[in-house]
């Protein structure tokens, strides 16, 4: 059975400032838990391979199984301390690849053309792009054969302004995920703040916010088992 790849970030604050950021902790555990129960394997990979730091807010949502999660050993070697560099991974090996969430992704996944590669081959295989929260930003550069990106005209939705306004972030933020998907010709969906919402179209299933991460994972898995 072939595996689904999690994508990770490396970014450790909000850029020029002080202000601690990484990745949101639950967006990662929640969606690898159903997927491990389903019976796929995951690797973890970031834009440079090693350690990943947790969002410190993401600590403030956490659960009892957020906690059990994230005190198995494999989770902190394998997506903590030693995620894979995207060289070291072999796109044939996925079915879906899924860009996590936390601010510190808006710096390191965009621009990544390593990753934006390893999810076009995915893709071209037939397999699924999947993001929750701030992962769309891991999409928005992603272009087809023709040089049109991705998510041009595609329903997907991601981490909203008034998300980004009730977080009190905006000030340390390089852009928006709602205004820059639509530049890119996307069609923006969204619920209100806060609340489960999970958009599919095609091969792209994109989750609104944190607490959409396990919608995600169980509309990937519905699919991937027809």
């Amino acid at each position: 059975m072939k595996k689904i790849l999690v994508v990770l970030t490396n970014t450790t604050r909000y850029k020029h400032t002080n202000e601690p950021t990484g990745l949101w902790l639950g967006e990662a555990t929640e969606f690898v838990d159903i997927i491990h129960e389903a019976g796929y394997s995951v690797d973890y990979v970031s834009p440079k391979g090693g350690f990943v730091p947790i969002d410190p807010r993401s600590m403030k949502y956490v659960n009892k199984n957020i906690m059990e999660s994230y005190e198995i050993g494999d989770f902190q070697q394998r997506a903590l301390c030693k995620s894979l560099k995207p060289n070291e991974i072999n796109p044939d090996d996925y079915v879906a690849i899924y860009y996590t969430g936390g601010h510190g992704v808006m710096w390191d996944f965009p621009n990544n053309v390593e990753l934006q590669i390893i999810a076009k081959e995915i893709y071209n295989n037939n397999g699924f792009i999947t993001s929750v929260c701030h992962g769309i930003a891991g999409l928005i550069n992603i272009k087809d054969a023709d040089g049109k990106y991705i998510i041009d005209g595609r329903n997907i939705t991601g981490f909203t302004k008034s998300e980004e306004m009730l977080a009190g972030k905006m000030r340390f933020i390089p852009f928006l995920n709602q205004e820059i998907t639509e530049k890119r010709g996307a069609i923006f969906q969204k619920r209100r703040a806060y609340r489960e919402f999970v958009v599919q179209d095609g091969h792209i299933i994109t989750g609104q916010n944190p607490f959409s991460a396990k919608a995600v994972a169980k509309m990937l898995i519905s699919n991937l088992s027809h």
